[in-house]
């Protein structure tokens, strides 16, 4: 483990954000990732780094280009990043993470917007006193279980893609399902692999009309079903529940830890996903976490095809205690040729090492590459 940093600056007088980089990546994926409302073909995404004092703090956003999963959207973020949230926080010192939350807090949604200011000083911290990331959330695992999430295509394509997993073992599968593609493919793989921790992930596809469809999944022996109904429906989500002997899980659906006791409490569900940049940085996410754990229900650190940045971040986060059930951050050379960071993030065994190349997320950006897949640059000073 790093020393703590002995630097005065970081004694009392908190860290001082000297400016801030914003960039827009875009790195091509290996093999096109179909899921029920889209096709991606590479991972475009926001890149903030915060700046104070001679380290910096680095955090990936995961809004799309289009709201196809939530609301928010890279052109929409960059302008409110730009002209509302970090003017507010470039040239002011700040003595924890959870002194940003007066400046985030008045501002409606953007959670994604939010997080990745949120995050980047969490690193930005974590660095400054000389501790890896886990440690100052509250981490209590040098590795994570992982599993696999597989995109929609073939029957046949999706079983050998199974096969692969299994060989890496890999310790959870997800299948990506829709309307028409779902049955024939459970069925397919219960055939062949029997024994498999499989779950589904629908992403919304489904509602209440299909609950006749929905009740057959319980054939299957799955985990989970992944959020099958509309993104912002718990309501229906409990009907659903009730009808099923498999367990529910939102995702979309979770916004904030009131969201996930109400869903909790209304047993819409019984085992949450956890996605950072999702409901607005690390103090949500540990608060979602702690309100989960209250109720006896698991959780699970999701994952946006992040590049090496975020999935670091992921990987810390994934060390709380209550993550006792395997997440989506599988080894990044299953997506990417070649990823923005210098330090390989791969599986071994289903287990993924916490990153620990020094302080913070333990990861550290390759410039060189960087400025080949960067279509966007701008600085923000005070």
């Amino acid at each position: 483990m790093s020393q703590p940093n002995t630097n005065p600056a970081f004694t009392g007088g908190g860290i001082l954000i000297e400016a801030a980089e914003l960039h827009i990546v875009s790195l091509p994926l290996i093999t096109p990732f179909v899921i029920s409302n889209q096709t991606l073909t590479d991972k475009t995404f926001p890149l903030l780094v915060l700046k104070g004092e001679g380290i910096e703090g680095i955090a990936e956003a995961v809004m799309d280009q289009i709201p196809d999963y939530l609301e928010e959207t890279i052109p929409a973020a960059m302008a409110f990043l730009r002209d509302v949230l970090l003017p507010r926080i470039v040239g002011k010192r700040f003595a924890s993470p959870y002194e940003l939350e007066p400046i985030l807090a008045p501002w409606r949604g953007n959670r994604m917007a939010k997080a990745v200011v949120e995050m980047a000083f969490w690193d930005l911290w974590s660095k400054s006193l000389g501790l890896p990331l886990k440690a100052a959330l509250g981490g209590v695992r040098d590795a994570v279980d992982v599993g696999v999430s597989i995109g929609i295509g073939s029957i046949d394509v999706t079983l050998d893609r199974i096969a692969e997993a299994q060989a890496a073992g890999y310790k959870r599968t997800k299948l990506k399902i829709a309307k028409g593609h779902d049955v024939a493919l459970l069925d397919a793989t219960r055939a062949r692999y029997p024994d498999i921790k499989l779950t589904v992930d629908a992403n919304t596809d489904y509602g209440l009309e299909d609950l006749a469809l929905l009740r057959r999944f319980d054939e299957f022996d799955l985990d989970y079903i992944e959020q099958p109904l509309a993104f912002d429906d718990i309501h229906d989500h409990a009907q659903v529940q009730a009808a099923l002997k498999t367990a529910i899980c939102l995702d979309e659906s979770i916004r904030n830890a009131v969201d996930a006791r109400k869903a909790l409490e209304m047993r819409a569900a019984r085992v949450i996903n956890i996605k950072v940049g999702r409901v607005g940085g690390f103090a949500a996410a540990r608060a979602i976490h702690d309100v989960s754990a209250a109720f006896g229900a698991p959780v699970w650190c999701g994952g946006m095809l992040e590049a090496g940045i975020g999935r670091a971040h992921n990987i810390h986060l994934a060390t709380l205690a209550n993550f006792t059930k395997p997440g989506d951050t599988s080894s990044a050379s299953r997506y990417f040729k070649r990823d923005i960071v210098n330090e390989p993030l791969e599986a071994a065994h289903g287990e993924m090492p916490v990153p620990n190349n020094g302080a913070g997320i333990g990861v550290t950006l390759d410039r060189d590459y960087m400025k080949t897949v960067t279509s966007h640059f701008e600085m923000i000073c005070p």
